[in-house]
């Protein structure tokens, strides 16, 4: 089945749990929407509670398996979806990645920031390149990457980023990777978000470290936000920057 030049096309990657999963849900519950969600294992019981998710009038799910850590997966994921009909898609959100555990600066090893590099900046790289094709055939293409205040080179010190140096350098890496898809494609809308400290496992985990019992951003507030922000994005307003969603503000267009 082919996909309509009416029919909105999502590509969400990391969709089995957290934010990933609740961006899904709510634009499955969109109208005249193919939301493609990328898992790491397609033999998982998350896959089979992800099947099962309720839609939209004239809306599908696909699912795809991408394991971040295997640079091949994005480009076998495209030619999945290609099979299943999808000939264009407008919005990619690079959600998946990893948060390394938090330590002070002379405890961090090499292999933890290789490892975040590669899950959270070079997989997004390979994302792109896998999807570029197809974000191309849409009327309004719309990357969004998934990041945080902890890759803000200007704010290392008001968010304690350097208890978090594995995950800001590859957050940084993944800004300056967004701002490059700006200044590359000139009908683009890509962007950047720090989406607030949400209730996911690692949204939690990082408020107790400051001392929360839990995150202040639920899920579906997160979601809410998220969508909202993918409906009015424009290239003269949204695109280049790096979005702040605790105070609706953008941190320093990317830095």
């Amino acid at each position: 089945m082919s996909n309509s030049t009416n029919t909105t096309v999502v590509f969400i990657t990391g969709v089995g749990r957290g934010i990933g999963r609740s961006i899904l849900e709510a634009f499955l519950l969109r109208p005249n929407h193919i939301v493609i969600g990328s898992v790491r294992d397609k033999t998982s019981e998350k896959y089979e509670e992800l099947k099962k998710l309720p839609t939209a009038d004239a809306s599908r799910l696909l699912l795809v398996s991408i394991d971040s850590a295997n640079m091949d997966d994005p480009q076998a994921s495209i030619k999945d979806i290609e099979a299943e009909g999808i000939t264009h898609i407008d919005v990619v959100i690079a959600n998946a990645g990893i948060t390394p555990s938090a330590g002070p600066l002379d405890k961090v090893t090499i292999q933890d920031v290789s490892d975040a590099l590669s899950i959270n900046a070079m997989s997004p790289i390979q994302l792109y390149h896998a999807t570029r094709p197809l974000l191309e055939k849409s009327s309004r293409p719309v990357w969004f990457s998934m990041t945080s205040a902890a890759g803000s080179i200007g704010n290392v010190e008001i968010h304690n980023a350097q208890f978090f140096l594995a995950y800001g350098i590859s957050k940084a890496a993944m800004n300056f990777f967004t701002k490059s898809i700006h200044a590359a494609h000139t009908n683009w809308i890509a962007y950047a978000v720090h989406p607030g400290v949400v209730q996911s496992e690692m949204g939690n985990q990082g408020a107790r470290l400051q001392g929360l019992e839990k995150a202040p951003v639920t899920l579906e507030d997160c979601a809410t936000n998220i969508l909202a922000s993918v409906d009015g994005a424009t290239r003269e307003h949204t695109s280049g920057k790096f979005f702040n969603f605790t105070d609706n503000s953008h941190i320093s267009n990317l830095l």
